[in-house]
């Protein structure tokens, strides 16, 4: 079975919210960031996704803009091992 991991959705507070919640939950760390890049939608440097784990759960904080602010959703990333898994899911799902 893969790995399923929620997916936080932010304007601009993913590293400030990952920071929060491994503050709070004991066994957990920020286990990586990205940056927007030249080319992308935001200013070259900004944080774009933070993934930490909380106490053995994986997940990740992303800086999706205005549209994207924090709220009760969250969204799934199912870590695929080759495109055949992906479109069964996207079948399913």
């Amino acid at each position: 079975m893969p790995r399923i991991t929620p997916n936080l959705w932010f304007d601009t507070q993913a590293r400030e919210a990952a920071d929060f919640y491994v503050s709070v939950f004991p066994n957990s760390r920020i286990t990586n960031i990205t940056y927007y890049g030249a080319a992308g939608p935001r200013v070259a440097g900004m944080v774009m996704t933070v993934d930490f784990e909380l106490d053995g759960q994986d997940y990740t904080a992303i800086n999706g803009g205005p549209q994207f602010t924090f709220d009760e959703a969250i969204s799934f990333l199912i870590n695929c091992s080759d495109q055949e898994e992906v479109d069964y899911y996207w079948d399913k799902l």
